[in-house]
């Protein structure tokens, strides 16, 4: 299996895992000049930006350690340009990322803040 079709099966896992917790997918590999976020989900009222991980092992550390502040950070503006060209800039967010390892499917919800990426270009 190849490196994308390796990712590519991750996030088919990862939709399907977000299906069962009560999630509507409303877009996939959504990519703009500032980035991908891998799912865009509605859970309720809450639009959900999820980075998915996949992983063979923990040979390298846990999946999410990989979502480190420059990427959380394209995720953001990434964010930011889909609220806005949707309108939906009043609507409550949350930025998760799911692992998937080999058995294994863990969902970080509120994995990071968007807060935290704003202080630090202040």
């Amino acid at each position: 299996m190849n490196r994308r079709s390796f990712g590519a099966q991750g996030e088919a896992d990862a939709r399907a895992f977000l299906v069962q917790q009560g999630a509507h997918i409303l877009v996939t590999n959504y990519r703009r000049p500032t980035g991908e976020i891998d799912i865009i989900a509605r859970q309720g009222k809450t639009l959900l930006f999820v980075e998915v991980k996949r992983r063979s092992s923990l040979r390298y550390g846990r999946p999410a350690e990989a979502v480190n502040r420059q990427k959380q950070a394209h995720i953001l503006r990434t964010a930011q340009l889909y609220l806005q060209e949707k309108r939906l800039g009043d609507a409550p967010v949350r930025f998760d990322v799911i692992e998937v390892l080999p058995g294994e499917i863990r969902h970080i919800p509120n994995a990071f803040d968007a807060s935290a990426i704003y202080d630090e270009n202040r």
